[in-house]
């Protein structure tokens, strides 16, 4: 019995002892969440349901969790229920419930965890996005690691995700990427805004050699030769940085281009920036003033009103950013995730605005998360890219898994200060490294158990009986719960904590309950049992590292 359905068996008896009294009161799963109590001689679980509703019931806590203690003491698998201090209700599941938990997760497999808790949500999860005029740095490791994690999670609790990258190719960074680029093809001088970095002397000779005119197009037509030195830079640049992205195990569904918010529609008619100042000013929120055009943000929040057109006739970033989000809500997205750096504070308002102005619920439609930077001891700088540290060089210092897992165990809005050798150090101090070595000791088993003659061919739960067997069966029966709560609060740093649990649960089963047998001892159903609780604990440690993007070995 997992705790959701000790907490759905309860919301049932206590819609039942509502309905008995004649009373109007929604009883929700919510409100019957049972606890892992922390002395385990108060059972296996704990729920303190009586003490919410006496007083709205109009009966003493005490009373009240006596009457639904004895309910709940009737339920199949539950041993005992007992009343303990003001109206706690702590219930002990009988070892056979408890131990058909690792059945469920081996024959779940992959499946284990994932629920519908998000059924029906359709959302896109904006992260990253930076512009294509370089390499990726360390601000954008750890927005990838944390959306691609959320992703995975939201996708687990059952809905539907596209993951999205924003491609900034317009505007003013582009033309000067494209003056840096061609003045390093044709071998000038740099100019005086120019980006740094050796990255862009790379970039020059690639274009050089497979645009091998370049240069006399230059001396004949110098902004065609901006053109075709820019574009192709671009394509090169961005093609490196997808490339970074996957081997960080980082996936992106859609990488949309700004270019083509700026871009007539297909038949010749308006660009998308100017069908959205269209649609903006129909449903009342756009005035001209001062020789620009404005959209009237404040009605829903912002600080001030937002210019969409200059008096120049140029767009501002705000068009753009409001064109985009209309894309989304045409391409059918109910919510829309901003995963944004911590020097975007000022977007929230302004994003929030614009999806009020479009006709969203700014309460559910849009949710916009500040992730805060990190630093990393011991990281140096790129020679290649100047003065940043590049995702490419932490991937060859530390590998995937160890970034992965680091930037995904904090909360986004954490500033975070990581320390490059423990990140790199096979010890049990190292978070990654303990969960993983976890995980290898599980198939370790598996190798053994059957170089043994262990197998599952039998499952007797109720000799799981060990204190280790039913901490580690309490872990397991949690993991759904975890996941969908880490899917709604959009927190996947609870998925790597839980694991951490799980690890130190698994180890101290490890060194108290052997699963092949001593010496000439003959093998017996408590050791295929326990096979079944040690391959399950291996299935959810797969599962965990997975909705982390990181991978679970076998050997370590």
């Amino acid at each position: 019995m997992t705790p959701q359905e000790l907490a759905s068996a309860l919301a049932r008896i206590l819609t039942d002892i509502v309905a008995a009294r004649g009373l109007d009161i929604e009883v929700t799963e919510q409100d019957t969440q049972v606890e892992r109590p922390k002395n385990r001689d108060h059972g296996d679980w704990a729920s303190n349901a009586a003490m919410k509703f006496a007083k709205r019931i109009g009966t003493n806590p005490r009373e009240l969790a006596e009457e639904i203690a004895a309910r709940t003491a009737e339920i199949d698998g539950v041993a005992k229920a007992e009343i303990a201090g003001p109206g706690f209700i702590n219930i002990t599941l009988d070892a056979a419930s408890a131990g058909e938990t690792a059945r469920r997760v081996v024959e779940q497999g992959e499946a284990y965890g994932r629920g519908d808790a998000l059924a029906g949500q359709n959302i896109n999860l904006e992260f990253v996005s930076a512009n294509p005029t370089g390499p990726l740095h360390m601000g954008h490791t750890r927005w990838a690691a944390l959306g691609d994690s959320t992703a995975r999670v939201l996708r687990a609790a059952g809905a539907s995700v596209t993951s999205e990258y924003y491609i900034n190719d317009a505007g003013a960074q582009m033309d000067k990427f494209g003056r840096s680029v061609l003045a390093a093809a044709l071998g000038e001088d740099a100019p005086e805004d120019a980006y740094p970095g050796e990255y862009i002397q790379s970039l020059g000779a690639r274009v050089r050699e497979q645009l091998p005119g370049l240069a006399e197009l230059a001396a004949s037509d110098r902004a065609a030769a901006l053109e075709q030195a820019q574009e192709l830079a671009y394509q090169l640049q961005l093609a490196e940085i997808q490339d970074s992205l996957e081997r960080f195990n980082v996936h992106f569904d859609v990488f949309f281009s700004e270019r083509t918010l700026h871009a007539p529609a297909e038949d010749g008619g308006k660009s998308p920036i100017e069908a959205a100042i269209d649609r903006l000013r129909e449903q009342g929120h756009v005035f001209d003033e001062d020789d620009a055009v404005w959209v009237r943000t404040t009605d829903f929040g912002d600080d001030k009103d937002r210019v969409f057109t200059r008096g120049n006739g140029n767009y501002t970033y705000f068009a753009a950013d409001a064109a985009y989000y209309l894309s989304k809500m045409d391409r059918g997205f109910g919510e829309k995730i901003y995963l944004l750096g911590a020097d975007h504070h000022g977007y929230i308002g302004r994003l929030t605005a614009i999806a009020g102005a479009a006709g969203d619920n700014i309460e559910t439609d849009i949710t916009v998360l500040i992730g805060q930077l990190v630093n990393l001891n011991g990281a140096r700088l790129s020679k290649r890219a100047g003065n940043i540290i590049e995702l490419d060089d932490l991937l060859e210092w530390l590998g995937s898994d160890a970034l992965r897992y680091w930037l995904a165990r904090y909360p986004a809005d954490s500033p975070l200060a990581l320390d490059g050798e423990k990140l790199r150090s096979r010890t049990n101090d190292n978070p990654v490294f303990y969960v993983q070595y976890a995980h290898a000791r599980t198939c370790a088993v598996d190798r053994n158990a059957a170089t043994a003659g262990v197998d599952r061919s039998t499952f007797v739960p109720e000799l799981l009986t060990h204190p280790t067997e039913a901490d580690l069966l309490g872990k397991l029966q949690q993991y759904p719960g975890i996941v969908a709560g880490a899917a709604e609060l959009r927190e996947p740093h609870r998925i790597a904590r839980f694991l951490e649990e799980l690890a130190a649960a698994y180890h101290r089963w490890y060194d108290n309950c052997r699963v092949i047998p001593m010496g000439e001892e003959p093998v017996e159903d408590l050791h295929r049992t326990r096979l079944w609780l040690n391959d399950a604990a291996g299935q959810v440690l797969r599962n965990g590292l997975d909705l982390l993007g990181v991978s679970a070995p076998e050997r370590l």
